[in-house]
């Protein structure tokens, strides 16, 4: 057991430049196990999304130094932050870590242990390597997309979830969480070559096999988990909201046909042609009632209906509350941190705005009052968000 209040990745280390996408995430996740997160701000670069740093929950549990990386006392103050470090992680184009002297050969010359996540869209090799794009078009390539949404409509764009946060975020923290342990074993670090639509393709590794099998069909909207099904879809109700439903073992289907007072005889399960006519039945029976008709319907059942909540009704909803799936932490509400560690139970930690620690980070990295005044006035670092 670990010391009272001592956390999985105390002690841990880790930096990274702003970026996009799955880097912030990945960094929120290591911050959120216990690791010290340094995030370097860029002069006059916008926030991490589309909102003021400060109200970004991706930056609990993180610090801030604004840093001119273009300039070579900049530069110098980073390559003295990676030495200090455990994990860098970086989201630039291939190459422009390189540029600015501080690629994974730069930085394990100063230090061997550090271990160096990368994270781009098509990976640091290959064709695209260089190539643009967002987490719609890495899905798009890897077969993420295709089997999302209704046959006779457009593939249905599920956020920026599945690339950025899913294949590219989280993909990124596991492999530096892997790279962490065998740096233990063996003293070194290594790079962590995270690519999005890498993450994405693995996400989709369950379908291939379906595909493998012959349980799975090219098509959209033909197939088990993709909304063919007439048990495993969402429906619309009275009051133009809806519910979920997800009655896939044939206790649950059974479950639903009781609340829904159908005859299980008439109602066969696995009958794909069928399938059509039973999703039309289904929508004009959840079209009767308001979903909060269902949800008391079924609640405490095992039929698998659900209401389908708004971010702010999930963020609101007391049986989620129950169980501290949100927390109200430094005065917003926001996703807890997850998975759960039963030795290292999630402590609160504060939102980080832009450049907000640069004082006390330079005084940690050695550099005296005058030193420190000196690359201010060079605007090689600096304090509070400047245009350049």
């Amino acid at each position: 057991m670990p010391p009272a209040g001592e956390r999985a990745l105390d002690r841990v280390r880790v930096v990274f430049p702003a970026a996009l996408g799955p880097v912030p995430f990945a960094a929120m996740l290591l911050a959120d196990l216990g690791a010290e997160v340094v995030r370097i701000d860029r002069a006059g670069a916008a926030g991490v999304i589309d909102t003021a740093l400060a109200d970004d929950p991706r930056t609990r549990g993180q610090r801030s130094i604004g840093i001119d990386l273009k300039q070579p006392r900049g530069r110098a103050v980073a390559v003295r932050l990676a030495a200090s470090a455990d994990v860098l992680l970086e989201g630039m184009r291939p190459g422009a870590m390189e540029r600015l002297g501080l690629g994974p050969a730069d930085l394990h010359a100063v230090n061997p242990r550090l271990v160096y996540g990368r994270a781009t869209g098509w990976g640091q090799d290959g064709p695209l390597a260089q190539t643009v794009g967002h987490d719609i078009n890495y899905i798009a390539r890897a077969g993420a997309l295709h089997p999302i949404g209704d046959p006779d409509r457009p593939p249905a764009v599920p956020l920026n979830l599945v690339a950025d946060f899913g294949g590219g975020g989280a993909y990124l923290a596991l492999g530096v969480l892997a790279a962490l342990v065998q740096r233990g074993r063996t003293g070194r670090g290594q790079v962590v070559d995270s690519a999005m639509v890498d993450g994405a393709a693995s996400l989709t590794t369950m379908i291939h096999g379906m595909l493998g099998s012959g349980a799975w069909r090219p098509e959209r909207g033909a197939n088990l988990l993709d909304g063919a099904a007439p048990f495993y879809r969402a429906y619309r109700t009275a009051d133009d909201r809806y519910v979920a439903v997800g009655a896939i073992e044939p206790a649950f289907y059974r479950a639903l046909l009781d609340g829904l007072e159908l005859d299980p005889d008439d109602w066969p399960q696995h009958d794909r042609s069928r399938w059509a006519a039973q999703r039309t039945a289904l929508a004009e029976i959840f079209a009767s009632r308001t979903r909060a008709e269902w949800v008391k319907r079924f609640h405490g059942t095992d039929a698998c209906v659900t209401a389908v909540s708004t971010p702010d009704e999930a963020a609101a909803d007391p049986e989620l509350a129950a169980r501290g799936v949100f927390v109200d932490w430094d005065g917003l509400r926001q996703p807890a941190p997850a998975p759960r560690l039963s030795a290292s139970p999630a402590v609160a930690r504060p939102r980080c705005g832009q450049a907000a620690d640069t004082a006390e980070i330079l005084a940690e990295l050695g550099l005296g009052e005058d030193e420190a005044d000196e690359l201010r006035a060079a605007r090689a670092v600096f304090a509070a968000p400047v245009r350049p």
